[in-house]
């Protein structure tokens, strides 16, 4: 079976600063190449769209020779940084805009989920607003009137359906929007990550109806968020945007494991130079590492293990601290959380470097890979919290329970019990 998308050499290139209009020479030139299928031969050489870099070139390439291929059925999850070209590639799918060079074949009709309120008119009521998005995808008015009862009942709108829609608050308009877009029945669903803006039981509502158009109606989705959680328990396979170029493409999990890397690996600056964190900065992170019981610096813990979190603190003064950290798994997921205050520990820190030794015995945390991250309060007050890891380590299944023997591990989590049999 053919794919449902196919995505040949696409590339966008944008212009920065003010756009002129040409002549009307160059123009036509520009459009009977187009026709014929030639390359624009106004078509200027741009710089990769690296944000953080100021280039010379007033041209940059939001989209750089993207190459892809989607299945019916497929959920496709697209992540990245902000300005890496996700939302640039979903406009782009969805015909808001064109692409510069390359081309893209469709296998079907495509719904879009782009920005809050994309493709209604505010003075029309919700219930036009759903006629004229069905006649815009190709439905006929009866197949929208067959759909239009589950459509409202689904929104939540069903006392403001008559109502326009410019008096819809952010959160009625995405409700209606997405409502519309799923099920009006295109066969591919392009979704952005617009779904934020919803509340936590509509975004639980919009994920489960995406599993169920994708599982048992055979359709299509794409799927942009920053919400990695959500991307994971949805998508089955993804790719990774960076500076317009897919940087990265395969299993979900993989994918999400590499963007999370990827960034940790870019803010690997060391602590006391972070200019990133929030704070007072009377008492600040200055470095981390994990040790054993030797007092070796280890980067692999095992389960069931002793070790220790080693957290250098630089003080202005003498101080009582409170000291919390949290451990993260790579997809965002907190699992663990400990204050040295939760135990009425307060440790004095004097001026200068100082070293605060957290004792873990018999761990029982279990994910490839473990973030730690930290704050620090003084009297109430928060004193420092950076915005980057503190670090980053790997745990392997060790012998928790003491048997000789490790297990398999499915959970984040290992406790132990004590069993009885009572008759």
């Amino acid at each position: 079976m053919p794919p449902i998308i196919k995505i040949t050499n696409l590339s966008k290139q944008y212009r920065l600063g003010q756009v002129g209009t040409g002549t009307l020479r160059n123009d036509f030139q520009r459009w009977w190449c187009r026709i014929r299928g030639k390359e624009d031969p106004f078509l200027k050489i741009g710089e990769a769209n690296v944000r953080t870099i100021k280039g010379d070139s007033e041209y940059v390439w939001a989209l750089k020779d993207i190459n892809l291929e989607v299945n019916q059925g497929e959920i496709l999850g697209i992540i990245g940084k902000n300005g890496a070209g996700k939302s640039t590639l979903l406009k782009i799918l969805s015909r808001v805009t064109g692409p510069t060079t390359g081309r893209i074949d469709y296998n079907g009709r495509i719904g879009s989920l782009l920005e809050v309120g994309t493709g209604f008119h505010p003075e029309l009521t919700g219930r036009d607003n759903i006629f004229l998005n069905g006649a815009i995808l190709g439905m006929t008015k009866a197949e929208i009137q067959r759909k239009l009862d589950e459509i409202i009942d689904f929104a939540g709108v069903a006392r403001y359906v008559d109502t326009p829609v410019k008096r819809y608050s952010s959160g009625m308009l995405v409700r209606l929007g997405f409502a519309v877009a799923a099920h009006l029945e295109p066969e591919i669903l392009v979704v952005d990550e617009v779904l934020a803006v919803g509340d936590a039981e509509f975004q639980k509502k919009a994920i489960g109806k995406m599993q169920d158009v994708s599982r048992n109606e055979g359709r299509t989705v794409l799927f942009v968020s920053h919400n990695m959680a959500s991307i994971k328990a949805l998508c089955s396979r993804g790719i990774m945007l960076e500076n317009g170029f897919i940087k990265f493409s395969g299993e979900i999990k993989l994918v999400i494991n590499e963007y999370i890397i990827e960034n940790e690996a870019n803010r690997s600056e060391s602590l006391d130079n972070e200019i990133n964190r929030d704070g007072t900065g009377i008492v600040k992170f200055y470095d981390f590492f994990i040790s054993n019981q030797n007092g070796e610096k280890i980067s692999t813990v095992l389960t069931g293990s002793t070790i220790y979190l080693n957290f250098k603190v630089y003080s202005e003064q003498c101080c009582k601290i409170d000291l919390g950290f949290s451990f993260f798994t790579m997809d965002g997921l907190k699992i663990g959380v400990l204050y040295t205050g939760y135990q009425d520990y307060y440790p004095e820190v004097k001026p200068g470097i100082s070293v605060i030794s957290a004792k873990l015995s018999n761990f029982p945390f279990y994910s490839p890979k473990l973030i730690v991250r930290g704050l620090i309060n003084v009297n109430g007050e928060l004193a420092d919290w950076p915005h980057k890891h503190l670090g980053i380590f790997n745990v392997e299944n060790g012998d928790y329970y003491g048997t000789g023997k490790g297990i398999a591990v499915d959970s984040f989590f290992l406790f132990k019990s004590e069993w009885n049999v009572y008759e």
